[in-house]
């Protein structure tokens, strides 16, 4: 077998936000670091985060701290969080965005010259620091320059198939070249898998074609264990037309900066979906929400800037009532709240996308948007302080890690955690490595029935199509396990999942390995499956609504069900298996923040 092999102390998987910010740390801990990314550097999904990086920098309200922060998070992931993920990234934050102007990031200023920082939903104070509409792009940009500065190797359109493990843990990792097909080995003591998210196993996502759930995957296999699974975000506002753009983001700062939600009779409908919970702290009156603009010391919310959660599900219920606009969302209307050139200087992005895209002009028309597949709060499951995952030697950051955000992520929280996080990796990955370098070479056995399975979709003949058996499962997610969820359906999708695993288990590809998407796709799809059936399972076995999950059988959030974590781990016939978990019990000096005013 033609093989490339490479030696290093650390190789991360993944060059997205988390998985450069965790090479950068390994590397100045003095670890030998590579980066295998399954695209570009550079095309990293966290250039779609462009609202802004939460962290309570007190540039804007001198009265927010890390204790506001850390409550927002867990409230807005409904208490689920693993309080002492919640605790870290709060406290560090503030931290590593100005780590990142340090580097060279360029930041909008207020007035008075510090980082401005903006409202968006579940936030009590304006804490997001962003770079217009396009904060994601500037955090890549910055962490990639460093990356390149610091000599760090980087592996583009290079896919590892397989984590490779002994009896000690983590020994390497196995993939390919995307553009030939050839193989490569990494041996390695330390992984960081920070591969991001499971959309593609959706229909209608914001997600690109990098993000199929392969390093929650990659971990199952590897014999990790991954948490609060069942707990998928809708964006509220993805592009619903025209279909070639159908489920591309509509960033959160369109209604951070005054955006607000119609129906189809020109009603501003999130008026009647404001939850018990919120109605202390949010606006009850439009008149009320417009005198928020113009005085933010009162420090009401608009209804609009509810959590994601509660946003998606109000966009769901007036579409299904027959209140949507002809293609099947809602409207989002700025152009009557602001001006074009506001508009224009505060959402460069947002303008340039749907001029070009839909050839609508949001400073003068009103946008139509959707829920659409946006993220996954259930991952690997990891130790908060090291993100070290149960097997020695295997770590995870970013949104493939689970426990931070609970059962649903406030926006602009993302960012945040992948830089706090992607930092904790690196350096636990690179103290790890450091004292195991003295490992044996790859077993021979190991790689050659790595390479067969990658192999063996060209040795079938007259076996499944792997774009018709992606189809099959998007549609299944979308239709069974979506963002309403029962018991019946989801057993459906369960039934389906099943099928399609004989499916998955004959697939065949024609041609070679250059240039053949159709043997990626082949490649993708087992592990598409696997995180579609965790999350399947999991869902069923919740049986409330909360957060991400919500269940028109069981729609009320459940006491009980606020002390378990639902685990899926890889039974030995390659099903998923799912045990309960007691959540992590907060220490008393963290509860009391909960008791403070307001």
């Amino acid at each position: 077998m033609e093989l490339e092999r490479h030696d290093y102390d650390v190789v991360v998987v993944g060059a997205g936000g988390a998985g450069l910010r965790a090479a950068i740390e390994a590397h100045e801990s003095g670890a030998r670091t590579a980066v295998v990314c399954k695209s570009l550097l550079g095309k990293a999904h966290t250039v779609m985060a462009e609202g802004g990086i939460a962290a309570a920098m007190a540039n804007l309200y001198p009265e927010d701290n890390w204790r506001v922060h850390f409550r927002d998070t867990m409230r807005g992931g409904k208490m689920l969080n693993h309080w002492r993920m919640a605790q870290l990234h709060a406290q560090e934050a503030p931290d590593r965005v100005r780590e990142l102007e340090d580097w060279g990031a360029l930041f909008d200023r207020t007035p008075d010259g510090l980082i401005s920082q903006r409202d968006f939903g579940g936030h009590r104070y304006a804490r997001l620091a962003h770079v217009g509409d396009r904060t994601g792009l500037e955090l890549i940009r910055t962490l990639q320059q460093r990356t390149v500065a610091l000599g760090i190797d980087v592996y583009m359109e290079c896919t590892v198939t397989r984590l490779l493990t002994d009896d000690d843990g983590v020994t390497g990792a196995f993939g390919y070249w995307r553009e030939s097909g050839r193989f490569l080995a990494w041996r390695a003591p330390s992984v960081v898998l920070a591969t991001g998210g499971i959309g593609k196993s959706y229909k209608v996502t914001s997600n690109s074609w990098e993000y199929t759930g392969d390093g929650h995957s990659l971990a199952l296999q590897a014999g990790a264990t991954l948490v609060n699974m069942e707990f998928v975000q809708f964006h509220p506002t993805g592009m619903v037309w025209p279909p070639s753009v159908r489920g591309i983001l509509v960033t959160e700062s369109v209604r951070g900066d005054g955006g607000i939600l119609k129906n189809s009779a020109g009603n501003r409908f999130m008026f009647d979906y404001i939850p018990d919970f919120f109605r202390k702290e949010t606006a009850e009156t439009q008149d009320e929400a417009d005198r928020w603009y113009e005085d933010k010391k009162n420090n009401r919310r608009p209804p609009e800037l509810l959590p994601r959660d509660e946003v998606a599900r109000a966009i769901n219920s007036e579409v299904k009532a027959g209140r949507g606009t002809p293609h099947g969302g809602v409207f989002l209307d700025i152009a009557s709240r602001r001006s074009a050139e506001y508009i224009r200087k505060r959402l460069p992005s947002m303008y340039h996308q749907f001029r070009e895209l839909a050839e609508v002009d949001i400073t003068a028309e009103a946008m139509e948007v959707g829920p659409t597949c946006h993220y996954v709060m259930g991952g690997v499951e990891v130790d908060p302080d090291s993100e070290a995952a149960r097997v020695p030697g295997l770590f995870a950051a970013g949104e493939v890690a689970g426990g931070m955000h609970g059962s649903n992520r406030l926006g602009g929280n993302s960012l945040s955690d992948l830089l706090v996080f992607g930092r904790r990796a690196g350096a636990a990955a690179a103290a790890h490595a450091l004292g195991h370098r003295d490992r044996a070479e790859l077993p021979e056995d190991a790689l050659a029935d790595a390479a067969r399975a990658a192999l063996a979709p060209f040795d079938r003949e007259g076996g499944e199509n792997p774009y018709t058996v992606q189809h099959d499962l998007q549609q299944t997610m979308h239709d069974l396990v979506g963002i309403i969820r029962n018991a019946t359906e989801m057993e459906q999708a369960l039934e389906r999942i099943a099928v399609l695993r004989e499916r998955v288990a004959n697939l065949s590809v024609e041609g070679h390995r250059q240039y053949n998407p159709g043997w990626h796709l082949a490649l993708d799809l087992p592990h598409m499956l696997v995180v579609g059936e965790c999350i399947a399972r999991a869902a069923l076995e919740r049986q409330e609504s909360r957060g991400g999950h919500t269940r028109d059988d069981f729609p009320a959030t459940d006491a009980g069900w606020a002390r378990t974590n639902l685990v899926c781990s890889l039974a030995a016939d390659g099903s998923v298996a799912l045990t309960r978990q007691p959540l992590p019990v907060m220490p008393a000096e963290l509860a009391e923040i909960f008791e403070e005013s307001p």
